[in-house]
């Protein structure tokens, strides 16, 4: 995991990096159950490679389903891996499932 993502270990760290971001967020939510964690995995690769294309540029979050539950259900996220890029607080874009690294750029340059 590239040291650009930001892994808060619960909610409240969670919303601190969003209030003290001022760039765009893509939060990156994992699940840490069977079968979630091989996809999960292989998307921190993707992630990783994406938060160091976009340093400076845009904040990225790994959060995991567990331990961040409110943001979980602020940002209606049902599975993992998801993606919801978040401008200002608001959701602008969202994401399910294993995705390249062209689809996720394709999901965050229309909003930076």
């Amino acid at each position: 995991m590239a040291l650009r993502v930001h892994q808060p270990r619960e909610d409240a760290e969670f919303d601190f990096i969003l209030r003290m971001s001022g760039v765009p967020v893509l939060a990156y939510f994992i699940g840490t159950w069977p079968k979630a964690i091989e996809p999960c995995r292989a998307m921190d690769v993707v992630v990783g490679e994406l938060a160091d294309a976009y340093a400076g540029g845009l904040t990225v979050v790994r959060a995991d389903i567990t331990r961040c539950p409110v943001a979980t259900k602020r940002h209606e996220v049902a599975g993992a891996p998801s993606y919801v890029l978040l401008k200002d607080g608001t959701a602008v874009a969202r994401g399910t499932g294993p995705m390249s690294l062209g689809a996720l750029r394709e999901l965050v340059d229309p909003h930076l």
